[in-house]
C-alpha cells in the first residue's frame, strides 16, 4: 500500500477479512498475505503520505504488526513476515529510507517476529520505543549519559504481538520507563504498553509511567511537523521527568 495512510480504503478486506479467515474456518485455511507499506513524517509529505496509524491494525485480533528500525531487522523481519502464515502488515518509516544505513548480510537470515531488541543497556530508565522513534531515542540516551543518567533502549520491532517479557524484564530491571511514539498521543501503541507495564510491574516501579508522542491533531502540512513530530529533546525532557520524579 503506497502509502499506509490510505489504508482506510482497504480497512475491510484487510480487518474484516483476512484477519479473520483462520477464525471463521476453525483453522481449516489461513491466509499468509504480507503487506509492505511505508509511513511517517519527518520528509514533507502531505498528512496522508505521513499519518502513522499503526494503532488501527494492532487493535485486530488475527494480524501481526511489524514496524522495523534498521535495515538489519528489516531484511530478518521481512523474510519472517514472508514465511508467516498469517496476514503481516509491514510498515517501513519513510525518513528511515535515505537516513539510515547499515551492512546487512547478503545471506538468508530471520528474525522472530513478537522480539524486541535492547538496542542500548541502561540501569536508571528504560526507554521503549519502535520505528524512527528509536533513532530519537538512542540519540536522547547518547545526551542524557553526559548527564550522569544511563537509559536502556528496547526497539519493540514488532507492536502485534508485544514482547512482554523483554518490556518487563527491562522494566523490572530499571525502576523507570517512558514509552515512544510518533503516532499521536490518543489510544496508541504507547498507551498499550503503558498499561501492560502497569498491570504487570507495578511493584517495580519508582515513578509514573511516561509516553511520548506527537499532539491529538491531524498531521500538518510540511515545515509545521518540524514542531509537531516528537524528538529526542522530548525523549530527554520525559525522561528526566521520569528519574526526577
Amino acid at each position: 500500500i503506497q502509502f499506509f495512510g490510505f489504508v482506510y480504503e482497504v480497512m475491510d478486506a484487510i480487518c474484516g477479512q483476512m484477519a479473520r479467515i483462520r477464525y471463521r474456518t476453525g483453522g481449516r485455511y489461513n491466509v499468509p498475505i504480507t503487506i509492505r507499506s511505508p509511513f511517517g513524517g519527518g520528509v514533507h509529505t502531505p498528512e496522508l503520505h505521513s499519518d502513522s496509524l499503526e494503532g488501527l491494525v494492532a487493535q485486530q485480533p488475527g494480524l501481526k504488526v511489524v514496524i522495523p528500525s534498521t535495515p538489519y531487522d528489516a531484511k530478518g523481519l521481512l523474510i519472517s513476515a514472508i514465511r508467516d502464515n498469517d496476514p503481516v502488515i509491514f510498515l517501513e518509516h519513510l525518513k528511515l529510507y535515505r537516513s539510515f544505513r547499515q551492512e546487512v548480510p547478503e545471506g538468508e537470515y530471520t528474525i522472530p517476529i513478537g522480539k524486541a531488541d535492547i538496542k542500548r543497556e541502561g540501569k536508571d530508565i528504560t526507554i521503549i520505543a519502535y520505528g524512527a522513534m528509536v533513532h530519537e531515542s538512542l540519540k536522547a540516551a547518547a545526551e542524557l549519559e553526559k548527564e550522569g543518567i544511563s537509559a536502556e533502549v528496547v526497539d519493540l520491532r514488532t507492536v502485534q504481538p508485544l514482547d512482554i517479557e523483554t518490556i518487563i524484564g527491562s522494566v523490572e530491571k530499571t525502576g523507570r520507563a517512558i514509552v515512544v511514539q510518533e503516532a499521536q498521543r490518543q489510544a496508541g501503541i504507547a498507551a498499550n504498553v503503558v498499561a501492560e507495564i502497569n498491570e504487570r510491574a507495578i511493584l517495580s516501579l519508582e515513578a509514573p509511567v511516561m509516553r511520548v508522542a506527537a499532539p491529538d491533531t491531524v498531521y500538518p502540512f510540511s515545515q509545521a511537523e518540524s514542531v509537531w513530530l516528537p524528538n529526542f529533546k522530548d525523549v530527554i525532557e520525559t525522561a528526566k521527568k521520569v528519574i526526577n520524579f
